[in-house]
């Protein structure tokens, strides 16, 4: 589907259908409101009324707001989509409204139909987005920069969505070769004689039993004079059977999902690429398979990290944090950065806090977190900080190591994970860092939103948004 943003009045656009947003205070005077009320059409959020005699789509909104008009076009875009029209228009209502119509259109079309013996064929070929507006490349750079995002987002649910025996840490560092080469970023990846060297124990412990080896993958993108250095961390468990600790057979179901934040950072870094953007980034990922064999790691092992800080472990289902151990550390001996952020499906206890709609932020710095709240308003991402205390970090004590891979209480499980994490961040880095817990919000059974069934894209709006201000 081609989506154009047009400097033109709307009525002179030549499409077959006319879109039109309209809150239940307009429906009242306007001008087709007895046919409308006829169909029963009250203009609530995300409802919709074909008029086909009209070539009229009218679709409800509570208000003109971006999170209103994303969420009423994604419904939109599902309606167009079942009908065999092949083009369509839109009045863009302002500034603030493409960046939410773009993502309505490409989020919420979005389907993944890889496995699909015969995907649904679609019609619908053009959209057209008119404007007017005085200053119209302003709102082209908007435009253009909203679909890389856009594009992006789907790029990481595609990675997420596809099944565990495509995606395992080999073809996943394939995968990011293939990115570097094609938006031309450094790319090096460590393979299991590189971790055994670098002495990540913890990493190389939870993916022993897997047939895959695990990989450390870094890529980079480097524009000359970046005004900020960023890295990126994603834990990559392209399947997580628990381990030993084995998941009931119903929660390992969809468990393909335990690689959503390496794939989000693949995201990140594809957009911060393509639009250009003067910061050094860097993604860092642990991809490792989490699996049951005679060489699995077992509870009550001791493992050394590669900060040689020894851990007991309690559960192999607390294997992500292991990962993130070894590869945080590395990141901060590999690049000195001015933040780091790492991005995890980290703890179900984060969806039992927060809901499965909203990331959970954990970390140091209050600035830092207002500075990414604020962008993550703007982006359209839920978000919600969950605050540090010493109190929880007691329960991470160990008796025989020096700290417990899980808490001896099962009370603020997604703090005391982000307490385990910040034991491997550095004094002098406590500040720059940031832990985003999308466990709840990186895959959805039920659409909302912009989101459909399977992976959302998680962080990668919101990281690009905050990125793109960063001062």
């Amino acid at each position: 589907m081609n989506i154009q943003l047009v400097n033109k009045e709307i009525s002179d656009i030549d499409s077959e259908v006319l879109i039109e947003f309209i809150t239940n205070s307009e429906l009242k005077d306007h001008k087709n409101a007895k046919i409308l009320n006829s169909a029963g059409f009250k203009a609530e959020q995300d409802s919709t009324c074909f008029l086909y005699e009209k070539s009229t789509l009218f679709c409800g909104v509570d208000s003109k707001k971006s999170d209103d008009l994303r969420s009423a076009c994604a419904a939109m875009i599902k309606v167009l989509k079942s009908s065999n029209y092949k083009s369509a228009k839109i009045s863009v209502v302002n500034k603030s409204a493409i960046k939410a119509l773009v993502e309505g259109i490409v989020l919420g079309g979005y389907e993944f139909n890889e496995y699909k013996s015969e995907p649904k064929k679609v019609v619908l070929e053009d959209l057209f987005l008119a404007s007017t507006d005085i200053d119209f490349g302003n709102l082209q750079t908007i435009f253009n920069e909203a679909l890389i995002i856009a594009n992006a987002t789907c790029f990481t649910r595609d990675i997420v969505n596809r099944a565990p025996q495509e995606i395992n840490p080999q073809t996943l560092s394939k995968l990011a070769q293939k990115l570097a080469k094609e938006n031309s970023l450094e790319c090096n990846v460590l393979k299991e004689d590189d971790l055994a060297k670098e002495s990540m124990g913890a990493m190389l412990a939870v993916g022993r039993a897997s047939v895959h080896e695990s990989a450390l993958i870094h890529l980079a993108y480097k524009p000359k004079n970046p005004k900020k250095i960023i890295s990126l961390v994603g834990k990559g468990l392209t399947y997580d059977s628990g381990g030993l600790s084995l998941k009931p057979a119903t929660s390992m179901v969809t468990m393909k999902m335990d690689k959503a934040g390496a794939c989000a950072v693949l995201g990140m870094i594809k957009a911060v690429s393509e639009m250009k953007l003067d910061i050094e980034v860097h993604a860092f990922i642990g991809a490792v398979e989490n699996m049951v064999g005679g060489d699995a790691y077992k509870p009550d092992d001791v493992l050394i990290s590669r900060s040689k800080t020894t851990i007991e472990v309690r559960n192999t289902d607390a294997e992500g944090r292991l990962v993130l151990a070894d590869v945080l550390d590395y990141a901060q001996d590999a690049v000195k950065s001015d933040y780091i952020f790492d991005f995890a499906t980290l703890t179900g206890a984060c969806m039992i806090a927060l809901g499965q709609y909203t990331t959970g932020l954990m970390g140091h710095s209050h600035k830092l977190k207002h500075d990414i709240s604020r962008a993550g308003a703007d982006s359209g991402e839920l978000i919600s900080s969950l605050p540090f205390n010493n109190h929880l970090k007691k329960l991470l004590k160990s008796e025989i190591a020096d700290i417990s891979n899980t808490a001896s209480k099962p009370y603020g499980g997604a703090i005391t994970a982000g307490l385990f994490l910040d034991k491997f961040i550095r004094d002098e880095n406590k500040n720059r860092w940031m832990h985003f817990d999308i466990a709840g919000s990186a895959y959805t059974e039920a659409p909302w939103d912009c989101n459909v069934y399977g992976a959302t894209g998680a962080g990668v709006r919101l990281m690009c948004e905050y990125l793109k201000d960063i001062k």
